[in-house]
């Protein structure tokens, strides 16, 4: 059997080590300590997504097949005859937190560098850009200051905005571990009850917006009780009167407090109490801070607590921004934020700018920020940007307002989108470029404890697909720099990352790699995870920062920043009385480019949906499972309707992974507003305010389909999963069935021609089913039922069954008539690491007379890899037994 190569997960930003074979298995790699051999379920999966099928495989230019120099020759004329009639800042680039370091480096190098203009940004803008800003606020650079022991060394963990479980599972199930042996208390501030609620020692529900609120009051009361470490901010920090009156100001009282946020005062009393009793307190954030118009803000009202009391810097203390991406944290430390220069250096940060030219030799290099994401595709829908180059990301599905940035799309003179797959946002391009995935590329990545990471190709790229940085490269070359843009190799680039994180340096910046700056092929390609710092000489790699200062300021000392508080971007209204908040789901990512070709991914929650708390459902008239009409000030979509307990009263959470290719809501995204933070730039991607207004369903239907098919019916609501050789579309219908009802059935179905049909139809029962098969194999097959019908539709695992092999002519009659979908009914999956569905844990419950998750795991392996579903085991023990009682 060929050797496993270690490389790293291409998911969140836990950085997860896996060990790869050129067949697609894999195994958590035990070694490396990020992970010390756990995957989550989608790291588990990533085997499943190394099909061929559907790849980008060579470059395209107006539609067309080309060689390679024939696309980089034409986007290197374009960009060039562009910048020579409008000037530098007419191009852009958008690039991603998928991006490798090494790739990040090349297209920030040529764009700042070279072109001379700081258009260069990215989607961490949506995802990290607010913890960014706070951390250079406070810490005067972009840097976590601790490391993920210290959440096993917590006494209490208090998780903000974080849905861990889901989205960050392995991190979560080193903290559940922890918590075993050491009794850690947890707190969770999330506005909805998720699954890392579920288990907390206190969830603080908070109103949307309101964590400024929360924290001034926290750092309001530390000062009150005389728990500032006065010693500890004399010497390392200041600003610590300003940052108190402001807190005053915003929270002069509990009840104050409990008002702004929406939460009982004897609650929020219990969590001050917490924080004030205990020293060992790990404050950990995510999305929920920063995707806000105040998430720098947000940011530094925590950071603001932890420099009080001194907690930062030591072991099992400290706040902890957790990344979403793989690499986001390495597109920050290259400069891939429009308003970053290079290495940890900003525009603004005195003697960068002449520092950076000299070493790259850049006389043009760029002086001022660029257009930060949201602001830059307004500019390319207004002509200011005429040519844009899209890496690794899908912003006509991912960013807010997403109709206007289609718009923007289809106006720009010239696009170029390199991507592994066919995308919203390949659609629009001129060119399309065929990037190398993971498994295929080398290079490496950050996570979010600093540390660095190889990914190592272990599959051969099909077709023609390249790596980004030497696409990049040839451009720089073809644009008349070829010796600024001369790499051979992803090592050498590295090298020169390396360097300049070294360049006269002196401990002034913290982010500091030149230990890695000589590294020759042999040693990038043995290179094991290291944390940074590791400047030239250190004796090991960095660990925990500032438990004694040393901050990367001019003094050395934190900034305590104040942070009064402003309430939403835009508050709800009459004509808009809900707030939407967008989020992930458990076993999807990002557009579901690689997670949406896995059947297993989907089977959890295989359609999307509008949550809704009951009161609402039952206000609107909504059932679960019926259908909604969303609708924002910047769009609308119909979905289908789920309730959660959990889900505070006036609010509606929607996913964010389904786009047009799943589902015919198209992108969530297009509904949510583009308010930004007026210093980070993220926008408020959690609370857009909408109404809804609940549809009659007329008709529902199955659709299994050997093609991933787009209906186009009016008012028809349809999404897809993927299954075994084919897919499966559940259809909604909110106009009653035609009377003449062909005409429909033949679209749907789009058979080819020359297919064999069968039909069964029952009318009177409200009730079809037709199937296509084409050389004896079913092609297609389509159940409809009229709502109101005591029919019922098949389960799509059973339909999925119907796609192997070939069907004997003698069997053909008999293929709809139920015999062939009698599949022992599983339920939805819970456990997707190993298929365990609902059905078979409630049975295994009462039969087996099981009483704890653990038991649960023992029967039936299920919660033993990742975890993720350990909250939901939970939830169904409970209910199991309350319903055996009752």
């Amino acid at each position: 059997m060929t050797e496993a190569v270690r490389t790293t997960c291409p998911y969140c930003g836990v950085g997860c080590g896996v060990l790869a074979r050129p067949d697609g298995t894999l195994r958590g790699d035990p070694a490396h300590p990020a992970n010390r051999g756990r995957l989550c379920v989608k790291g588990a999966a990533l085997g499943e997504t190394l099909d061929d099928a559907g790849r980008l495989l060579h470059p395209m230019v107006g539609g067309e097949r080309a060689s390679w120099d024939t696309a980089l020759d034409l986007v290197a004329a374009r960009f060039r005859a562009t910048i020579a009639a409008h000037g530098p800042d007419s191009v852009a680039f958008y690039v991603s937190g998928q991006c490798l370091t090494e790739d990040y480096y090349v297209a920030n190098k040529l764009m700042k560098g070279f072109i001379g203009s700081g258009n260069i940004d990215t989607n961490s803008r949506l995802c990290m850009a607010s913890s960014v800003a706070g951390h250079t606020r406070a810490f005067g650079a972009d840097v976590v200051p601790g490391v993920y022991e210290d959440l096993e060394e917590a006494d209490l963990v208090v998780l903000v905005g974080s849905n861990l479980a889901w989205c960050h599972p392995v991190l979560h199930g080193r903290l559940q571990a922890a918590r075993g042996e050491r009794g850690t208390k947890i707190v969770v501030i999330d506005p909805r009850g998720t699954a890392t609620s579920s288990g907390a020692d206190l969830h603080l529900a908070l109103a949307p917006g309101s964590d400024v609120a929360l924290f001034a009051g926290l750092l309001a009361h530390l000062a009150g009780i005389g728990r500032i470490d006065q010693a500890w901010v004399a010497a390392h920090a200041t600003g610590l009167e300003a940052a108190l009156a402001a807190a005053r100001g915003t929270a002069p009282t509990l009840e104050r407090v409990a008002a702004l946020c929406g939460l009982a005062p004897e609650d929020i009393a219990r969590f001050y109490a917490l924080f004030a009793a205990t020293e060992r307190t790990v404050t950990v954030y995510s999305q929920g801070v920063n995707q806000s118009a105040a998430g720098t803000d947000k940011v530094n009202a925590i950071l603001n607590c932890h420099l009080a009391t001194g907690r930062i810097g030591r072991p099992g203390m400290g706040p902890f921004s957790i990344t979403g991406q793989p690499n986001a944290m390495g597109g920050r430390e290259v400069g891939g934020l429009a308003n970053q220069l290079a290495a940890h250096m900003r525009f603004d940060t005195p003697g960068a700018l002449d520092r950076v030219r000299r070493f790259w030799n850049a006389p043009n290099l760029a002086t001022q920020p660029g257009l930060k994401a949201v602001e830059l595709f307004e500019a390319v829908r207004d002509g200011r940007v005429k040519a844009v180059w899209i890496m690794a990301t899908n912003p006509a599905d991912s960013l807010p307002r997403a109709g206007r940035v289609r718009e923007a799309l289809a106006a720009c003179p010239f696009v170029v989108v390199a991507d592994c797959w066919e995308t919203d946002t390949t659609r629009h391009a001129d060119v399309v470029l065929p990037a190398a995935g993971w498994g295929e590329k080398s290079g490496t990545v950050t996570n979010s404890e600093r540390r660095i990471s190889r990914q190592r190709p272990f599959r051969a790229a099909p077709g023609e697909a390249r790596a980004d940085w030497w696409m990049l490269a040839e451009v720089g070359r073809r644009m008349g720099w070829a010796e600024h843009f001369a790499w051979e190799s992803p090592a050498a680039v590295f090298r020169e990352h390396a360097a300049l994180s070294a360049f006269e340096n002196g401990g002034t910046r913290t982010f500091d790699i030149g230990a890695m700056a000589a590294l020759d092929e042999a040693g990038y390609e043995l290179l094991a995870p290291f944390r940074w710092p590791l400047p030239a000489g250190a004796a090991q790699e960095g660990g925990r920062l500032f438990a004694a200062g040393g901050f990367p300021t001019p003094d050395g000392r934190a900034r305590l920043v104040p942070t009064p508080f402003r309430g939403l971007a835009a508050a709800p209204d009459a004509a808009f009385p809900l707030l939407l908040n967008t989020g992930r789901l458990r076993d999807q990512w990002h557009t579901m480019t690689r997670t949406g070709l896995v059947p297993r991914l989907s089977d959890h929650a295989p359609v999307p949906a509008a949550v809704l708390a009951p009161a609402d459902a039952a206000r609107l008239g909504a059932e679960p499972g019926g259908l909604v009409r969303l609708a924002s000030p910047h769009g609308e979509c119909v979905l289908r309707v789920a309730t959660d307990a959990g889900q505070r009263t006036g609010e509606v959470f929607v996913p964010m992974h389904w786009t047009d290719a799943f589902t015919s809501a198209g992108p969530i995204d297009r509904l949510v507003g583009a308010a930004v933070d007026p210093v980070s730039g993220q926008p408020e991607l959690k609370a857009t305010p909408l109404r809804a207004e609940a549809l009659p369903v007329r008709w529902r239907g199955l659709l299994l389909h050997r093609r991933a098919l787009r209906p186009a019916e009016p008012g028809l609501h349809w999404s897809r999963a993927p299954v075994a050789a084919g897919h499966v579309l559940e259809l909604t219908g909110a106009a009653p069935l035609p009377a003449e009802i062909a005409p429909l059935v033949d679209r749907l179905l789009a058979a080819p021609a020359g297919a064999e049909r069968i039909h069964i139809a029952d009318p009177g029962r409200g009730a079809w089913r037709f199937a296509t098969l084409v050389d004896g194999r079913v092609d297609s097959c389509l159940f409809l039922l009229r709502e109101g019908s005591r029919a019922s539709l098949p389960a799509g695992a059973a339909l999925a069954a119907l796609l192997d092999g070939i069907v004997a002519e003698a069997a053909r009659p008999g293929l709809l008539a139920g015999r062939a979908l009698a599949t022992e009914p599983t339920g939805r999956n819970v456990c997707a690491c190993f298929g365990v569905g609902l059905a078979s844990i409630r049975a295994a419950i009462l039969d087996r007379r099981l009483t704890s998750v653990a038991e649960i795991g023992a029967a039936l392996s299920a919660g033993t890899n990742c975890g993720s579903c350990v909250p939901e085991l939970r939830e169904i023990l409970r209910d199991a037994h309350a319903d055996a009682a009752a």
